[in-house]
């Protein structure tokens, strides 16, 4: 009876430790939140979202919170661009405009557009129908993140404004290739040396997380669903402005049958230097933010290497960028600006 015994006694607390072990090691799931909205400067708090369930991560539910102001015109300018002065006999509706521009607006990697001068207002723009246009131009940009303009986008970019040219029965004379390709190098060059683009790594020190759990504690602090499964947003102050931080993790968990049981044990926290205008502190916004989960997570703060990241380290991080934003206002391309985000994309 006494072995028994004994044995009823190691067999339940053999049970009562793999169920232990079973708990500790389950992802945490999202539960009524405890978190408070995020004061990140001064009396600036960024609203509280509450989420309780993993149906928002399912796929056509959610959208990104960063789409771009259609009628926010960017415009083509010669500091990131070849622009091409089309001269015209006369006056043309931008019907005519229209049905003549090319069908792609690319040129190889690099964007190409068209713009009008309004014959009413004098002013440079879209052509749209039921206006009429005194001028036209063509562009291609220079440099984006797939490099320089080369010689044979920029033939191809000849062969294109010939041919729109041509419709419109207008002249044009087209800048000399040598001139604008070594611009566009030089362009390249510096946009190579000043693209900054920053990621913390969010490392569980013991239980993982579900997505659902992740999805609360970021939704806490402001972060909204993006575009795509396994990525939140930080939206801008400005409608239509880029995100100020991005939040990521394994698109597949988010896409799982039973994302609660999905476990995770890290998360990816990004800034795109460039898309950001320094006004909003994106930066020391994003240390805040790293700090707060990493608390209420439970979590260590890394660089993509693995290398755990001590105060000194993003001091260092911080004066950096002091100088990276000096250099980019320096060349009229002021980080968040229209410009600076054609050029670092």
């Amino acid at each position: 009876m006494g072995l028994a015994m004994l044995g009823g006694v190691v067999l339940a607390a053999v049970i009562a430790y793999n169920a232990w072990q079973s708990r500790k090691n389950a992802p945490r799931k999202a539960g009524p939140s405890t978190l408070q909205p995020l004061s990140v400067l001064g009396d600036r708090t960024e609203p509280e979202f509450q989420v309780s369930s993993s149906d928002a991560f399912r796929a056509g539910t959610i959208w990104e919170n960063e789409q771009r102001n259609p009628a926010r015109k960017l415009g083509l300018d010669v500091l990131i661009d070849v622009v091409t002065l089309l001269v015209l006999d006369a006056p043309v509706p931008g019907e005519r405009i229209l049905a003549a521009i090319p069908s792609t607006r690319r040129v190889g990697s690099k964007p190409f557009a068209v713009e009008a001068s309004n014959a009413a207002t004098g002013e440079w723009e879209n052509p749209v129908q039921g206006q009429t246009y005194s001028a036209v131009q063509a562009g291609v940009q220079l440099a984006n993140r797939h490099g320089a303009l080369n010689e044979i986008e920029f033939s191809e970019f000849v062969v294109k404004v010939q041919a729109l040219a041509d419709a419109l029965g207008a002249s044009v004379d087209f800048p000399v290739m040598r001139d604008e390709v070594q611009r566009a190098r030089e362009l390249d060059q510096f946009a190579s040396t000043h693209d900054a683009q920053l990621a913390f790594t969010l490392r569980a020190l013991q239980s993982a997380w579900s997505p659902g759990y992740i999805h609360q504690q970021a939704a806490a602090l402001g972060f909204v669903p993006g575009s795509l499964p396994g990525r939140m947003v930080l939206p801008g102050s400005t409608p239509g402005s880029a995100p100020l931080l991005s939040l990521m993790f394994d698109s597949l968990a988010a896409l799982a049958e039973d994302p609660e049981q999905t476990a995770l044990r890290d998360i990816n926290l990004l800034l795109d230097v460039a898309h950001v205008p320094q006004g909003e502190q994106p930066y020391q916004r994003m240390r805040i933010v790293a700090a707060s989960l990493a608390q209420s997570m439970d979590a260590i703060l890394t660089d993509d290497r693995g290398q755990r990241l001590t105060p000194e380290a993003l001091d260092s991080i911080g004066v950096d960028l002091e100088t990276l934003y000096a250099d980019l206002a320096q060349r009229d391309l002021h980080a968040g600006s229209a410009l600076a985000r054609r050029l670092f994309s």
